[in-house]
């Protein structure tokens, strides 16, 4: 075992005791028994295990989650954007996670606002509501009211929340290497990718300024929209550990008699808010990641208000045009160019059979063949198709992950307000705009210049790369560290096909 694995796992051994004996409470340190560590399986061994009857394998890791607290509550929702690592099954287990906690006593949050804002609560507000009305994983909101009148809810961090989080997230790359290294069963799903990724993602959250920049964001992006309203922010009021946002007035999407009481066309509001997320996701390439009905209200003009920014996914064009490729071989029932695109885009095992993938690519594009718009349930075969790329241990980008969350749940969101939506009829347009982009002739000219200036940057470097590989191997200080995975392309075949060369006739 590497050194710095000890040392992680080390410096909190008490909390190892915690988080494996809930493990085993649930059932859940079998991988442990491939570790050749007496000390760790002792650990679960003198852990008094209870695997609570009838409870599925993703309903007992949703409850160990949930013993274990904000960290893993926090981690259980981002896993719950990767059906394509952990399946559907899991996925929608692990979306019912709740992260409601207890929150901190008035006098820790006055103190928290002060020492972060540089003065008095008194100074800061005319009033604040000293009972919050909601405590997360991460922080608690009150209602306050600024000197100068303006309606506002203050987000503080919990007490004490950076300290446990960065010692979690140190226990869970010490766990993650180890299962890396000895649990043949877990290494296909990349545990210490995972969990570097979870550690990125996390101490993210522990500083409000970037849910600060994501509304900016929005408001920037939606400026000359009447029809969508994303709550201000208020940088003066605002700080690493503090977040002051603009209160909005409103009726929670969640509370359907409410909408209906004020007059509500829930068909045509369900329309726009699938319009507001493609335009987004397609127009924007930046979006709101958690589209439940609690985050989504019915604010005064009937106008759209969105809250809870946290949780953003980004586009950038190379992805839209992965994504927008794997859309239209779909759309054409085209197996070999839904094929291509998902060997493309993701992490291959060198074992792949890519005739069978095809193969089942093709059952699966099948199912879909006569279906009307109306009929098609997109978040449904999104899943599917996640499900089929994780049976072939393909790992496909997180953000491909975000996005087809995002989608099942609006799609899901925007069912419960009108059981006849269609997200497949609200993609259409964006799917004729994608088809109209890729073959226009400014895309087509901008493609051929890309490769120009590919071609020629890889003719400037190659003779350069090829005197410095020859002269190591004349040197015999020349090594080759290859892991051949999959070659793909022109340019790959001829720079292994100029190194063969180099190193067999220098």
């Amino acid at each position: 075992m590497r050194l710095n694995t000890l040392v992680r796992i080390d410096k909190s051994a008490r909390r190892l005791a915690e988080i494996l004996a809930t493990l085993a409470k649930y059932g859940l340190a079998d991988w442990l028994s491939g570790i050749d560590y007496d000390w760790l399986k002792n650990l679960v061994r003198n852990s008094e295990g209870d695997i609570i009857p009838n409870m599925t394998t993703a309903e007992r890791i949703r409850c160990a989650l949930t013993d274990l607290g904000p960290t893993f509550i926090k981690v259980g929702q981002i896993l719950s954007s990767r059906p394509d690592l952990i399946g559907p099954d899991l996925t929608d287990e692990l979306a019912k996670l709740q992260a409601q906690t207890k929150p901190d006593p008035w006098e820790w949050a006055k103190r928290s606002i002060e020492s972060e804002l540089g003065h008095s609560v008194e100074d800061l507000f005319r009033s604040i509501d000293e009972t919050p009305v909601a405590s997360a994983s991460i922080g608690q909101v009150h209602e306050a009211v600024l000197r100068d009148g303006r309606e506002v809810v203050v987000k503080v961090m919990h007490e004490g929340i950076e300290e446990t989080v960065r010692r979690d997230l140190e226990l869970l790359l010490g766990l993650a290497e180890l299962a890396e290294k000895h649990s043949s069963q877990l290494r296909r799903f990349q545990p210490l990718a995972t969990a570097r990724y979870f550690q990125r993602t996390l101490l993210r959250e522990l500083d409000f300024n970037y849910e600060r920049r994501h509304l900016e964001r929005f408001a920037e992006d939606f400026a000359n929209d009447p029809t969508v309203h994303f709550p201000a922010a208020y940088p003066e009021f605002c700080s690493e550990g503090v977040l002051t946002l603009e209160r909005l007035h409103g009726v929670p999407v969640s509370h359907l008699s409410e909408l209906k009481a004020v007059g509500t066309d829930l068909n045509e509001f369900a329309k726009r808010g699938g319009n507001l997320y493609l335009e987004m996701v397609f127009g924007h390439g930046f979006y709101h990641a958690d589209p439940h009905p609690g985050n989504l209200f019915r604010l005064e003009g009937d106008v759209i208000g969105v809250i809870d920014c946290g949780m953003v996914g980004s586009i950038d064009e190379a992805l839209r045009e992965d994504i927008e490729g794997m859309l239209l071989s779909a759309v054409s029932h085209d197996a070999d160019g839904l094929t291509e695109s998902i060997v493309r885009v993701g992490q291959v095992p060198p074992e792949l059979d890519e005739d069978e993938l095809r193969a089942e690519v093709g059952e699966f594009l099948s199912d879909y063949v006569g279906q009307s718009v109306a009929e098609f349930d997109v978040g449904g075969a999104l899943q599917r198709l996640f499900g089929l790329v994780r049976d072939f241990h393909i790992v496909l980008p997180q953000s491909f992950g975000m996005l087809v969350k995002t989608l099942v749940v609006l799609e899901g969101t925007a069912k419960q307000l009108s059981p006849d939506f269609s997200l497949a009829a609200m993609i259409q347009p964006y799917y004729q705009k994608a088809l109209r982009r890729r073959f226009r002739p400014g895309r087509l000219a901008a493609g051929i210049g890309r490769g120009y200036r590919d071609w020629k940057r890889l003719l400037e470097i190659l003779p350069r790369d090829l005197s410095d590989i020859l002269s190591r191997f004349r040197k015999g200080t020349f090594e080759v560290h290859m892991e051949h995975r999959r070659l793909e392309g022109t340019v790959d075949r001829l720079v292994l096909g100029l190194l063969t060369a180099a190193v067999f006739l220098g």
